[in-house]
């Protein structure tokens, strides 16, 4: 049942886990955590990314954003809103019930930008695994973004500098191929573009 008032709600704890919530919600709250809605529940993230995490990061980011410079798809990186909208219903914020915020996206449909994130499936989405979002980024978020059309789909290791990539083939995920830190990556969504991985896991 998604919440009929939106009060202002000033602290996590005020929110209840057997609750469906809605982006028009999550637009109400003003708490320092920083969450995630799957499908209506609510998922706290993880306290600030380890160094090691933000430095492969920022690696990718650096490598992705210098082969888009002056091409029209564009890279965001955590912290940014991707609204996924069921594609059965509405994109209104009272009907769309997943919002998350991958480590690093890319978009190429500009009409799917707004001042608020993205309202629509990014064409790649990266993930680097951290301990405590490690299940959550291998099946929950694996399998939403595959119902999404999500058409790309990274899992970065960054403790084994390895990359898991995977593309989508009629509705579901295939495994191309696990990427370690001594190989060439290529990002499928383009046809000439890859990098070198020694660059981000050095």
């Amino acid at each position: 049942m998604v919440l009929e008032k939106r009060d202002m709600i000033t602290d996590l704890k005020m929110l209840d886990s057997n609750k469906i919530y809605s982006y028009a919600d999550y637009l109400t709250w003003r708490f320092e955590e920083q969450i995630e809605i799957i499908k209506g529940r609510i998922f706290e993230m993880c306290p600030a990314p380890s160094t090691h995490h933000q430095r492969v990061s920022l690696r990718l980011l650096r490598e992705i954003s210098n082969f888009l410079k002056g091409k029209k798809c564009e890279v965001f990186a955590a912290p940014f809103d991707v609204r996924l909208p069921d594609r059965k219903k509405s994109s209104n914020d009272n009907q769309v019930f997943t919002v998350v915020q991958p480590d690093i996206c890319i978009i190429c449909d500009s009409e799917k930008l707004d001042e608020r994130g993205c309202i629509g499936s990014p064409d790649l989405i990266i993930e680097i695994i951290s301990k405590s979002t490690k299940n959550r980024d291998l099946n929950d978020k694996f399998k939403l973004y595959e119902e999404a059309g999500v058409p790309e789909y990274w899992i970065v290791h960054p403790n084994d500098a390895t990359v898991s990539v995977f593309e989508l083939k009629k509705g579901k995920y295939l495994f191309r191929k696990m990427y370690g830190d001594e190989e060439m990556i290529k990002v499928g969504i383009f046809d000439n573009f890859e990098f070198d991985l020694k660059d981000v896991f050095y």
